[in-house]
């Protein structure tokens, strides 16, 4: 039975014709057309039974108009990593491998797992996000040219590469330039912007990337913004085996971005982030273990600034003894 005062939470499995609803707390299930009356019906039957916040995975972009209308209705969203969902339910002896996950499980984990809080709706950041995502698309695709590149091929498909290499070049800059000008153009991006950007190493592209992918900077505490990031460090133990901690889970695109403009910081432009690197590497730890151990780093302080609305000082965040570090918090 629910104590008088706690949210109701219903879980959302959603698929692209169609969502399964459960309301775990009060044995209630439903499924709705993805259609306007479909998501009208949802807001109608979970006002009904006063629910009062939603969890659902992101599915690809199916999730969005679900949410919206939920938003809209005044119901908090929460979209929860399907990575964690399903170790949630295999550890509670619920799911097998291949098995689907679906709405009841997705409402018991969120009754459960209730450190990240949802977010209003914000169609500036929706935007921004499409944006962002697009142009992460265009460098992937650019990847796999130039990776393609390096065995032989006909000298025909090699002027096609070319072609498109140039092409993608191009609209990558464009959107850039999109980018840069919506989050100048946006009050409180180019405040979050500021802060971000007056770290040593972290230039416009990744504080618009943070914004878009990382809304929970300065709302969570150090722990969960180090896991919504996936770099916090998990045991792997049983009974009196010490496995080693591996990252695991956590926001890819997000974590993707992060990288490369970390792996500059820690390792050139700025001070305070490469000697915490220089040290652990002076400790023994391999380059992966240091480059990761300075993204939890990075993002925790980030996590701290924008909370209490500072810019970067140096001589606030002067490194810690990573002794403490263990050998092996690598990715899984």
């Amino acid at each position: 039975m629910m104590a008088q005062n706690e949210v109701v939470v219903v879980g959302v499995d959603v698929a692209k014709d169609k969502v399964d609803a459960c309301i775990r707390s009060l044995s209630q299930r439903q499924t709705f057309p993805s259609t306007a009356e479909g998501r009208h019906a949802l807001i109608r039957w979970l006002r009904k039974h006063k629910v009062g916040k939603a969890a659902m995975e992101a599915s690809g972009g199916y999730e969005q108009d679900w949410a919206k209308a939920l938003r809209e209705a005044r119901i908090e969203v929460r979209i929860v990593d399907p990575k964690r969902v399903r170790s949630f339910a295999r550890s509670a002896g619920r799911l097998a491998k291949n098995d689907p996950i679906d709405a009841e499980m997705i409402a018991w984990f969120a009754e459960t797992f209730t450190d990240a809080p949802g977010q209003a709706f914000d169609a500036a950041r929706e935007r921004l996000v499409k944006i962002v995502n697009a142009r992460q698309g265009l460098l992937d695709l650019q990847t796999s040219l130039k990776n393609s590149g390096e065995h032989s091929v006909p000298d025909v498909v090699q002027k096609m590469q070319a072609r498109l290499l140039k092409k993608i070049a191009v609209e990558v800059a464009k959107l850039e330039t999109a980018i840069s000008a919506m989050v100048k153009a946006t009050a409180h991006f180019a405040e979050l912007a500021e802060i971000i950007e007056s770290v040593p190493g972290l230039g416009k592209i990744t504080s618009a990337g943070l914004i878009a992918t990382m809304p929970e900077l300065g709302q969570v505490n150090d722990n969960i913004a180090a896991a919504l990031l996936g770099v916090a460090p998990y045991d792997d133990d049983s009974g009196q085996r010490r496995g080693n901690r591996h990252i695991k889970g956590g926001r890819r695109k997000a974590r993707n971005l992060f990288y490369m403009p970390c792996m500059g910081a820690a390792t050139q432009h700025n001070p305070v982030l490469k000697a915490f690197y220089d040290r652990l590497i002076a400790k023994g730890k391999e380059p992966k273990v240091a480059l990761t151990a300075c993204m939890r780093k990075l993002i925790v302080i980030l996590n701290t600034m924008i909370a209490r609305r500072q810019k970067w000082d140096a001589n606030r965040y002067k490194p810690s003894d990573p002794a403490r570090l263990p050998p092996s918090a690598c990715p899984a």
